[in-house]
């Protein structure tokens, strides 16, 4: 789905028919790059993306006809840019740093690929709000692909000074007049408020909440807007993004992989949220508190690649189906899903499928309460990451992490592992507790690490008297019977359900602890 340029009069000798070649051969020949004192523009003939120089914000996106998709009445370091939020150790306050690189480099150039570079360091001179690290914004244009690819480098060198990293982001501000319809998943899709709707709302318990009183579109009155009702988790965090009405254009954010996110699979990330506004949450401590901010040392060497990742762009869908640019970048995520790791990113630091191996095994469940032998822990999770304690890689945040969900079976595959040592994890929808492989898994480039059959004893005092709700991570089997109709959104409603969502206040031992399955158990000596 690919908007045509229009080209005017033919030539005598060619034929309309002729249009869609000749387009092909003048595109392939236009460069895809051009540099002057204050602007880089990428360029393939389908999109075009401008940047800052050597700041490395992307201050325009030009697709379809549009002249720029971002919101023009924005500065142009706050319409697509990278962000962090920080501190110095022991200190409470956040210090917020709009990374703005200093050089502007060109890392490799072809006909049909350029890659480029908006780098900066830190020093003891350096602007107060500026993080200890080297960061590396990494931006990639291919010849026929709608959109653009983009990965950053953080680097942290042995000898410089602790501090603290809660999040790190890469936000995109699009144009408000014209993107109005949100989708983050199959089922969650909406035209969404304004700005100007939640300003002239009703604030509630939190900022983030506010009741619509007066909206634009009368259809949002009495709706709750919070940007945390958009959340998703890690595992279901590949493609999200906003459709405009008048053209019909989308902007997606797709990863194709989340071997870079903090928390595992269920941890939940902000997707999109008024504005309008996309994110990519690289690190965040949303849902997870302090245990889960990176904390550097002094001298602590640490370096990270976050992404790649794709903005990809479509319009132009049949019959003017807004569903259909939906179906349409959920099958660029296949694509690029397939493609995962990305031969053409030429970063040492990020390391080509040869260079990096699998993990398999089989896990089976151990609770001769539920079946005297061994039974197969069907559709399993299992991650590897960093050596820990059992469940630490939920908390665990500094270095990357690879999950998948075993078979019917058990048996299970993990591909493309960054080289190193590493814990398996896991856990079993339907079982409690947590899993971890005894031993650590080494992984070489290249190399199959076979683990055999491996057993999971979940914890277990006797037989079950009683229990309520199901130990799968979520809490989609409750029912909420009486949600309020003053804290509603209509995104989150079933023909069954409504929700309605609050923020306790409550100071108790209990504060934060949220269940969705309780077991009371027999004495161990009796079957029943």
């Amino acid at each position: 789905m690919v908007a045509k340029r229009g080209c005017g009069r033919w030539p005598t000798g060619f034929r309309e028919d002729d249009t869609a070649l000749l387009l092909t051969v003048l595109i392939h020949f236009l460069p895809l790059l051009s540099v002057s004192a204050g602007t880089v523009v990428m360029d393939n003939g389908i999109a075009q993306f401008s940047f800052s120089n050597p700041g490395g914000a992307v201050i325009g996106i030009g697709y379809a006809g549009m002249e720029n998709l971002l919101e023009v009445h924005n500065n142009n370091d706050k319409r697509g840019y990278l962000d962090v939020n920080w501190n110095w150790p022991g200190q409470n306050k956040n210090l917020l740093d709009n990374v703005q690189g200093t050089k502007f480099s060109i890392i490799a150039q072809t006909e049909d690929n350029v890659e480029i570079s908006f780098s900066r360091t830190w020093d003891n001179m350096s602007d107060s709000s500026v993080a200890p690290l080297i960061i590396d914004k990494r931006y990639i244009m291919r010849r026929d692909v709608q959109g653009l690819y983009s990965y950053a480098i953080f680097d942290h060198p042995q000898g410089w000074p602790g501090f603290q990293l809660g999040q790190a982001r890469v936000v995109y501000r699009l144009n408000g007049d014209r993107f109005q319809l949100m989708a983050i998943s199959d089922v969650r899709q909406r035209f969404m408020p304004t700005e100007s709707d939640r300003a002239s709302g009703k604030p509630l318990a939190y900022p983030e909440a506010v009741l619509l009183t007066s909206p634009s579109n009368p259809q949002f009155r009495g709706e709750v807007d919070d940007k945390y009702q958009y959340s998703s988790e890690n595992q279901d965090y590949n493609l999200h993004g906003w459709i405009s009405k008048d053209p019909v254009v989308g902007f997606w954010i797709i990863s194709p992989s989340n071997e870079f996110r903090t928390g595992g699979p269920v941890k939940q990330q902000l997707t999109c949220h008024v504005g309008p506004t996309a994110l990519n949450m690289f690190i965040s401590a949303h849902y997870a508190g302090r245990e889960i901010v990176m904390g550097f040392a002094d001298g602590e060497p640490w370096k990270k690649v976050f992404g790649p990742f794709l903005v990809y762009l479509n319009s132009n869908p049949p019959q003017g189906l807004y569903s259909e640019l939906w179906q349409d970048a959920s099958r660029q995520l296949l694509i690029e899903s397939r493609n995962w790791p990305y031969n053409f990113a030429t970063s040492d630091d990020f390391p080509a499928s040869s260079q990096r191996g699998t993990v398999t095994g089989q896990l089976l469940i151990r609770d001769r309460y539920v079946n005297e032998n061994d039974i197969p822990a069907g559709t399993a999770y299992l991650g590897l990451a960093a050596p820990g304690d059992v469940g630490s890689w939920q908390t665990e945040s500094k270095g990357y992490q690879f999950w998948t969900r075993a078979d019917s079976s058990g048996n299970f595959k993990i591909e493309n592992v960054r080289v190193g040592n590493y814990s398996l994890y896991g856990w079993v929808p339907g079982t409690l507790g947590d899993f971890k492989h005894s031993a650590n898994v080494m992984v070489t480039p290249g190399g199959l690490a076979e683990l055999g059959s491996l057993v999971y004893e979940p914890p277990r005092s006797g037989p079950t008297i009683w229990e309520i709700g199901i130990p799968d991570r979520t809490a989609a089997e409750f029912y909420v019977p009486d949600s309020s109709p003053l804290l509603t959104n209509k995104l989150l409603r079933t023909a069954s359900n409504a929700l309605s969502l609050t923020q306790s206040r409550a100071q108790t031992p209990f504060q934060g602890v949220m269940y969705d399955y309780i077991r009371l158990e027999g004495h161990p000596d009796r079957s029943s």
